[in-house]
């Protein structure tokens, strides 16, 4: 750094620090101070023109919209005051949200670099709408102000212009607004579900009519109106007719209210009368699931008064009143009260509650003799539901806030108490008049690292039958997913937030008993995780309750209910296990005081006690798991069995088969360590593990081994120092991953961490002391670090290595007592990539990255090849705050910008790209059902639906078209494979070849196509270089390209690996060899394809579709003579293949000329003309004669050029190529289906049965071991007829097995008798 002026400079930092942007480094004062420029107040006039800042407040709206801060509430109300109908005030608003949705469509569910990306490249050349659409979506903030403004305005749309109609323009608006789903819409999505809602409620005043009308009909039998579930929306409404003009309606209106509200007691008496001009109605009540031996006799009373401004004076009459109905009847049950008194305004209004709580309160002592539990009292709400105020004894007469506008008994029916005993709960709106939902912060004495624990609770009552049916309790649970989902857009719910439902079925259910349900209820649920998993996972769900009555028969004869609580649970660790049990409430309460677990045995003796308890070890540690978007290690077993119901599922649908999901459908062992350092297979509790990495031997029963199959299942625990990797770590995984390849089974590796543990010996911080330079002065710097001599005698030897100095021991190394906090990390490793790259090579590896993946993370999903990636999952080296500090500016936001999806997907790392960990599950199990059980094992083959003889009716065209299609039809038209079971991978990259893998009747291929369309490699800018564009490559269809070549040979490998015979629709023209590919290494990633083929252990089928061709150097890599033991090429009639297309041949093989010599031959016309002109001996003759000749051979040249390129053609038909041996037949497209299901099960035995042979006996050679086979079939074709050679390998399997068995006899005999003439020779 230079200055411009002389003077003296002072460091402030010392040679050596550590600096970053922004540090202050020296300063210099001035050798001559007057050179310094200052900053000094401007003190004159600015000359500025006086400008009208009055805004049009509707220009201001769309200016905020834009991306411009203004006053949002105040513009909002200015704009609606210039509107004077409703269908202006409606256009306002659906204009607004309109273009508000048109900038957040862009966003919603996307990265933001991809937005970005497509939105340059669609704007080419005007990048100013990428600046506008940006600045206005950074403001989002701003913008959801100004729209929930407008929807507060359209809240007051009915008393503006008298009708709670929404016109159609603004219900459109508000419906797609209420459909945004990411967090930051939540608020507006809410509000706008909830303006939708309340405009197609019907107006207040036709349900109280109706209500009345039902009431009033000679036929209503009261009992059963108040037990049906059509009164769900009209029990508050009751309360509207407390203070009807009709002494009939208000009687009836209020003996229903009471029997709805105490819908889960036995209502043993009900008495309507008249007190002092007030309506009463008093009543005797019990649990009804408690025996009547049992239960106390409870009374109650409502009490209708003409409104609470006497409620004062009113009272004490009340309650004597009350008093002469209870009499000598009980007031108390073990100290606690009771009866229940409630009372009901007829008056409309607003209440006071801590008015009325200080008239309750006054009359503590007359509530307590009485044995008043509760006092309730409700308010009528003008065309509303009424307000309820509860005053429970318990807290002294004080109103409780938790139980504010809830029905009477709503506290008991949903269980609240359960709730506040371990969590602070805050209640937030629910749209089910019958649904609440609450947020719930656990309590804890000591602040928790993130803060406390979060729940949400949704409580729920039904009045509803069928809810131990599948179909009923998929409705219930759909519907308190939609609630859950709700809850979500609140600001008060956080993005960490576990979840837990809850429903109360006041139904009683008839003729059943608790091991049918509990039998019932395990189906159901298995069920309802596989086909909402998805919604489960995201709305974390982590309990699932639902509390059931059985109709029996007490000690008297008399009905009485069984309460039976269904639960399914994480809790303990396992995902969602369901349990049943059989409650014992008191009778008092109702709560329950035990719990005992129903087996199919019958209910058990051992019961428990169990509230919500606080978050145990499982629960915080899959909170952490979600903090930084995964799942906990443990949960993925629950996934994996929710997949493989899911998968059966679909199988059975396919195959239209009826059977049912096989029983013990998932089985796992843990890995434990022993104490000799060895990995065993045992159990242990969930979240006891003490290091980073977990993994299991599981046994899957797929469609295609339903007997099971075992894979190896490794994973970061996240939750254990951020899932990085130690030594303990680095040797689990280099053990659990030897004991695949030993036992030649698939491994599985899901992946979630920070990379190598980093760390520092904690224990000499508190120890250390520094040597200054100058101690005056510390900014001079520092000589040496050091420990004092008690300090350094105290350390075990070895701890450092020091040096003795006058003041102490100054540190040369610090080598610590602990091990895996450094370099020793990195040497483990460097151990698990050498032996995931051994795995890939030996056995079938597959990697899910469900998280962040850092570093070595990265490096072992790569070096297993196959990766599924999740959205949330980005696979980086080097964290991009990192980053950014060595570049020294902010150039990265984000980790996905670094190794997010759109980064790995289109580079070939990541094959497949979910949506979330449900999905990646299922993925895995989808790519695991390709797989063979084990190396050297047959492929997975599973039962097909799919007629194996069908014809192959999608066809290729000679115009360009998307290969997909060829291989699995359009919808209408099926194509090779099995209908429904080809799915690609690795689509992001070298798109000009598709991969992926598909089923032939049933038997798993790996496919290999040919994209005939052209298509475009994307090349990002670099964010750290400035001067960096995004390059758009274009590539034409039937090319090789070096991106394209190489993932042909990753994909050939990687079939390999899992045992799969390859079908190879060849339609290549050649490969692209202009200069920059060429430079792109084009002969490097082509010659891979061959070196991939060569080593090929299954067999590989390469075909040539209609009006496909494979040409040049394009033949020369898949040629079968490369591995002429497993290779077979076969080309439909209209398949083409040779070294040049006939144009270019006739170029150099059919020229002009000698086409020319064709015409002469061929053509009357120039015969006449030669003839002529080799008669004519005049010159001006002759020139007539070479003209015509000329303008002869022109007009003939077309067709002649059209004639030598069909002859040229012909060379390269499927006749010739048979000729010549480089194909082995010629395969009609429609019947290729057919042809190659029977070619490939008959290699498929045969390469069986020829390598079972051939490792019996090592002097037998492959021909020696099909001459064998050759001997055994009875099909007299046995080289023609692969059918017949098929059936019988299946139908004969025991005698080929017999046959192989003597060869081992004999080549064992043979082995033996070698080494006796050996031994004799010695």
């Amino acid at each position: 750094i230079k200055a411009s002026e002389s003077g003296k400079i002072t460091h402030n930092l010392s040679p050596g620090s550590v600096i970053a942007a922004g540090d202050l480094l020296a300063t210099l004062e001035l050798k001559d101070p007057s050179k310094v420029k200052k900053i000094s107040t401007f003190d004159g006039k600015l000359d500025i023109d006086q400008t009208n800042l009055d805004i049009d407040p509707k220009e201001t709206i769309r200016n905020i919209l834009a991306g411009y801060t203004g006053e949002t509430d105040a513009t909002v109300a200015k704009a609606m005051e210039n509107t004077h109908n409703l269908e202006d005030a409606a256009t306002l608003v659906a204009d607004s949200v309109t273009e508000y949705l048109r900038v957040e469509k862009l966003f919603a569910g996307k990265l933001k670099d991809d937005v970005v990306r497509e939105m340059a490249k669609a704007n080419s050349d005007s990048l100013s709408v990428v600046i506008a659409e940006n600045q206005a979506h950074m403001h989002l903030k701003e913008r959801n102000a100004l729209i929930q403004a407008m929807l507060r305005q359209v809240e007051t749309f009915a008393d503006r212009f008298g009708s709670t109609a929404i016109p159609a323009n603004l219900e459109a608006a508000l419906t797609e607004l209420s459909g945004l789903k990411e967090k930051s819409y939540g608020e507006l999505a809410l509000s706008a579900d909830n303006l939708l809602r309340q405009s197609k409620v019907p107006p207040f005043a036709d349900r109280v009519a109706e209500l009345k009308n039902t009431l009033l009909d000679a036929s209503t039998d009261f009992v059963a109106l108040s037990k049906s579930p059509t009164l769900s929306a009209g029990v508050d409404l009751l309360t509207s007719l407390f203070n009807d003009p009709d002494d009939a309606v208000k009687r009836a209106a209020m003996e229903v209210y009471v029997r709805r509200v105490y819908r889960a007691h036995r209502v043993s008496s009900l008495e309507m009368s008249e007190e002092d001009g007030k309506f009463v109605c008093d009543f005797s009540f019990q649990f009804s699931d408690v025996d009547p031996s049992e239960s106390v006799d409870r009374k109650g009373r409502l009490v209708v008064v003409p409104s609470l401004d006497a409620l004062k004076s009113d009272m004490p009459k009340i309650l004597d009143g009350f008093g002469s109905k209870v009499g000598d009847g009980p007031t108390s049950y073990n100290g606690s009260p009771v009866n229940m008194l409630h009372i009901a305004s007829a008056t409309v209004g607003e209440a006071d509650p801590v008015v009325i709580e200080g008239i309750v309160k006054s009359q503590d002592s007359k509530l307590n003799m009485l044995g008043v539990r509760t006092v309730s009292v409700l308010v009528p709400h003008e065309k509303s539901e009424p307000y309820y105020y509860s005053f429970p004894q318990c807290d002294g007469f004080s109103e409780d806030p938790l139980r504010r506008n809830m029905r009477p008994t709503f506290h008991h029916l949903l269980e609240l108490r359960r709730l506040t005993d371990n969590f602070d709960v805050e209640r937030i709106p629910a749209v089910g008049k019958n649904a609440q939902i609450y947020v719930g912060s656990e309590k804890s004495a000591k602040p928790t690292r993130g803060g406390p624990q979060q729940v949400v609770f949704l409580r729920a009552i039904s009045h509803s039958p069928g809810m131990v049916t599948e179909k009923g309790a998929t409705r219930f649970l759909l519907q308190g997913l939609d609630e859950l989902e709700r809850a979500q857009g609140n600001s008060k719910v956080n993005a960490q937030s576990s979840s837990r439902i809850f429903l109360h079925s006041l139904h009683e259910l008839e003729d059943t008993t608790p091991e049918e349900i509990a039998k019932l209820f395990g189906n159901i649920i298995g069920k309802l995780k596989s086909s909402l998993a998805t919604r489960l996972l995201k709305l974390r769900v982590d309990e699932i309750e639902v509390k059931i009555r059985l109709l029996t028969k007490g000690s008297d004869g008399q009905p009485v209910t069984q309460s039976l609580r269904l639960v399914a649970s994480s809790v303990e660790g396992e995902w969602l296990k369901p349990s049943v049990y059989v409650e014992k409430p008191d009778p008092v309460t109702g709560v329950a005081n035990e719990y005992c677990p129903v087996t199919e045995d019958g209910v058990g003796d051992m019961c428990y006690v169990d509230p919500y308890g606080v978050s145990n070890v499982v629960q915080t540690k899959r909170a952490v798991a979600r903090r930084v978007g995964s799942t906990y290690a443990y949960d993925f077993l629950g996934l994996l069995e929710v997949g493989l119901i899911s998968e059966w599922s679909e199988y059975l649908k396919e195959t239209n088969k009826m059977g049912d999901i096989p029983a013990n459908l998932f089985e796992s062992q843990e890995f434990i360590e022993g104490p000799d350092g060895e990995l065993v297979l045992g159990n242990r509790p969930i979240g006891t593990n003490t290091i980073g990495m977990v993994g299991w031997l599981v046994n899957m029963k797929t469609p295609e081994y339903p007997e099971g199959r075992d894979v190896v299942v490794i994973a970061n625990d996240v939750t254990v120092q951020s899932g990085s990797f130690g030594v303990e770590e680095d040797e689990f995984f280099y053990k659990a991953s030897v004991y695949a390849r030993q036992h030649k089974l698939p491994r599985i590796y899901i992946a979630c961490n920070a990379g190598a543990r980093i760390g520092l010996v904690d224990e000499l911080k508190d120890k250390l002391n520094i040597k200054f330079v100058d101690p005056e002065n510390p900014s001079k710097g520092f000589e040496y670090l050091y420990l004092s001599d008690d300090d350094y005698k105290a350390l075990p030897e070895g701890a450092v290595i020091a040096e003795k100095k006058p003041e102490g021991w100054a540190l040369s190394d610090v080598i610590g007592t602990k091990h895996g906090i450094g370099v020793e990390n990195l040497q483990g490793s460097g151990k698990i990539a050498g032996e995931t790259s051994a795995a890939y090579d030996e056995i079938f590896t597959l990697s899910y990255v469900t998280g962040r993946s850092v570093g070595i993370g990265a490096y072992l999903v790569r070096l297993g090849q196959r990766v599924i990636q999740m959205q949330q999952g980005p696979i980086i080296l080097t964290g991009y705050s990192a980053l950014n500090k060595l570049l020294g500016r902010e150039v990265y936001n984000s980790q996905d910008q670094l190794g997010g999806p759109q980064i790995m997907f289109p580079n070939g790392v990541s094959h497949e790209i979910v949506d979330d960990d449900q999905a990646g599950v299922a993925s895995m199990i989808k790519w695991l059902s390709f797989v063979s059980k084990n190396v050297g094992a047959l492929p997975a083959v599973r039962d097909c639906a799919d007629p194996i003889d069908r014809k192959v009716e999608w066809r290729p065209t000679p115009t360009p078209y998307d290969p997909r299609l060829m291989m699995a039809g359009d919808g209408t038209l099926p194509g090779f494979f099995d209908t429904g079971s080809f799915k690609e991978y690795l689509a992001g990259w070298g798109k000009a070849v598709v991969i992926g893998r598909g089923r032939l009747g049933g038997i798993p291929m790996g496919a290999i196509a040919v994209e005939t369309r052209q298509v475009e490699q994307v090349v990002p800018a670099d964010p750290a270089d400035p001067n960096s564009r995004e390059a758009i490559l274009p590539q034409a269809g039937q090319v090789l390209f070096p991106d394209s070549s190489y993932k042909t040979a990753q994909a050939i490998r990687d079939f390999a690996k899992e045992g799969l015979p390859v079908m190879i629709f060849a339609n290549w023209r050649g490969f692209s060899g202009g200069s920059r590919d060429m430079a792109g290494e084009i002969l490097k990633f082509g010659s891979m394809i061959v070196d991939a083929l060569r080593e090929y252990e299954h067999p590989v089928y390469m075909y040539i579709p209609p009006h496909g061709e494979l040409r040049g150097g394009s033949w020369v890599v898949v040629d079968p003579t490369i591995n002429e033991d497993k290779m077979e090429m076969y080309a439909d009639p209209e398949g083409r293949g040779g070294i040049l297309e006939p144009a270019g041949i006739t170029e150099i093989k059919f020229r002009k000329a000698d086409q020319l010599k064709m015409m002469h031959r061929l053509d009357p016309q120039l015969k006449l003309l030669d003839s002529e002109l080799e008669g004519t001996e005049f010159e001006d003759a002759k020139e007539d004669i070479m003209a015509q000749i000329k303008a002869r051979e022109e007009s003939l040249m077309p067709v002649y050029l059209q004639a030598a390129t069909e002859f040229a053609d012909l060379h390269d038909k499927t006749g010739r190529m048979k000729a010549k041996g480089v194909i082995k037949s010629a395969v009609e497209w429609e019947d290729s289906r057919a042809f190659f299901y029977w070619r490939a099960k008959r290699r498929m035995y045969e390469e069986s049965f020829i390598s079972q042979m051939m490792a019996a006996d090592t002097s037998m050679t492959k021909a020696a071991a099909v001459d064998v086979l050759r001997s055994l079939c009875s099909v007299s074709d046995f080289d023609g007829d692969n059918e017949g050679v098929a059936t019988f390998y299946e139908n004969e399997i025991g005698t080929v097995n017999a046959k192989i068995a003597s060869v081992k006899a004999e080549g064992i005999k043979a082995k033996i008798a070698a080494l006796e003439e050996e031994m004799k020779a010695l």
